[in-house]
């Protein structure tokens, strides 16, 4: 059973009212993790939409596999947009976890279907270059199309995790998505890193470096 309150609508709710009529929800999934790609997603769903249009929304981290697989189905149908945006582990190096976060979300409002005017981010003090952005500290569980971005990202990028896990076998990443469980540090300290593998990330940076970047 899906826990936690159901996110609502009021912040979305407030921009329609001043005219604001594409507002767009984002959010990524894999920041931490320690192999394959960041993932981000930007939802648009119709004015006046309820949250209660899709029941069982939560932020994706309360969720199991199958409730968001459910509710992603959902978000698909009522949404009035979706875009993605995904950069890979080489990025990330290259980059820094912040400035790549900021990347796969900018690529994914771009890739929206419809004009974008207003973009809604969960955070403090984040925002999008080109775009009118609002970060609101815990959005993914309080705002309803931050929310929904945060089970589109999670379902996306789960389901890329495991497609790897067939390429990689020894890892354990459909069960851990490339985070570093004990089981995943187990394979690394024994197998050393794949190529999807962070290098500029502990502990791989101290054992394995491959950039001179640090994370961020």
């Amino acid at each position: 059973m899906a826990r936690g309150a159901q996110p609502n609508a009021l912040m979305e709710a407030t921009w329609w009212a001043e005219g604001y009529k594409y507002v767009a929800g984002v959010d990524e999934a894999g920041r931490g993790a320690l192999l394959g790609p960041l993932v981000a997603a930007a939802v648009v769903f119709p004015p006046g939409l309820p949250a209660e249009a899709v029941p069982g929304l939560r932020d994706s981290k309360l969720l199991s596999p199958p409730e968001r697989e459910a509710v992603y189905s959902l978000i698909c149908r009522r949404a009035l947009a979706i875009g993605l945006g995904i950069v890979g582990s080489s990025t990330v190096d290259h980059l820094g976890i912040g400035q790549a976060t900021c990347q796969a979300m900018r690529k994914a409002v771009q890739r929206l279907q419809c004009p974008v005017e207003l973009v809604v981010i969960d955070g403090r003090g984040v925002f999008l270059p080109g775009f009118r952005t609002c970060a609101c500290v815990d959005a993914d569980a309080k705002v309803f199309t931050v929310a929904a971005a945060s089970i589109v990202a999670k379902v996306t990028r789960d389901r890329l995790l495991d497609r790897l896990a067939a390429r990689f076998p020894s890892y354990g990443l459909e069960r851990n998505k490339g985070y570093g469980t004990d089981e995943h540090l187990a394979a690394l300290a024994a197998l050393g890193p794949t190529p999807l593998h962070r290098r500029t990330f502990a502990p791989l940076a101290q054992s394995w470096p491959g950039s001179t970047r640090p994370p961020h």
